[in-house]
């Protein structure tokens, strides 16, 4: 259940811009994404939409593989809708395996690029060690390392990032390039499938946001919070199922913070996770147009 930690225009601290946004902490890098039970319930959620009973079930059911018999019956049903999920000759091409899984975000792989205040940006689902190094060096950018904690040798970075690759599809992590140039690590999930579920009241569909800038030059300077927008944006025209796009800064990451308000988010609640005490931020597709 990475956090979100953006920072406040994109820039400072990890959050929306420095080490931005979402980042998992140590006991949420060990649950999230269904790579085993151990979450306890870290207490009540404070807020407006704050629920005493949420999470009163001590099952670790959010944290389960779903079934392959599911997965499939998703492939049989996109399949049944016309969408072709075959290479050019006919046969099942190389990575469709790994599209039916990503149908539980609408195939994240296929939303292409959209054009936003500061560039041309696209999110490219991370693939090979080309990647993975890159991902590895942001890491241990002292900025970022105090919000993901995934600082240190190449395998640490690795080892989160492959959980994921090696998953159900309910996240999936990216490299942002903008302009052409990788700038940015995003990890897009499901937040109705995730541990961070028991923690406030989760609606079906709702999508999470993960992110940080990599460079020091690219913080401070509003990325992260234009970004934040044209990413919030983005899932809400490509998955139309889901209502809300969610994030949960630290609260002490106040530059995060203010880079989700600026970015059309809204600060829904205070809540106790594992390994911090988050700011729930939403953004609503109702209100979309006006924040």
């Amino acid at each position: 259940m990475p956090s979100t930690d953006a920072s406040a225009d994109a820039g400072t601290a990890p959050g929306t811009d420095a080490a931005t946004c979402t980042n998992p902490g140590p006991a949420d890098r060990r649950t999230a994404f269904g790579a085993g039970p151990g979450i306890a319930d870290a207490g009540p959620v404070r807020g407006i939409d704050a629920d005493p009973a949420w999470g009163s079930d001590s099952e670790d059911t959010l944290e389960l593989r779903l079934p392959d018999e599911f997965l499939a019956l998703i492939a049989n049903e996109a399949s049944d809708s016309g969408e072709d999920r075959r290479g050019e000759h006919g046969t099942a091409g190389p990575g469709s395996a790994t599209r039916a899984c990503a149908d539980l975000l609408d195939s994240v792989t296929d939303w292409g690029s959209v054009d936003t205040p500061v560039g041309m940006f696209h999110l490219v689902p991370v693939q090979g060690e080309q990647d993975l190094a890159l991902i590895s060096r942001w890491m241990n950018d002292p900025t970022v390392a105090e919000f993901w904690q995934l600082s240190g040798p190449r395998n640490l970075a690795a080892d989160h990032v492959h959980a994921q690759l090696a998953g159900d599809g309910r996240s999936v992590p990216c490299l942002g390039v903008l302009d052409g140039t990788p700038m940015s690590y995003w990890e897009i999930y499901r937040a109705d499938l995730d541990p961070l579920a028991r923690h406030y009241p989760a609606r079906p569909h709702d999508t999470g946001i993960h992110l940080l800038i990599g460079s020091v030059t690219d913080r401070g300077r509003g990325l992260g919070s234009a970004l934040l927008r044209a990413v919030a944006d983005l899932v809400l025209d490509k998955r139309p199922a889901c209502a809300r796009v969610i994030a949960e800064p630290a609260m002490r990451n106040t530059p995060s913070v203010s880079a989700f308000l600026s970015a059309g988010f809204r600060f829904s609640a205070e809540v106790d996770l594992p390994d911090k005490r988050a700011a729930l931020m939403v953004r609503d597709r109702c209100l979309r147009d006006l924040m």
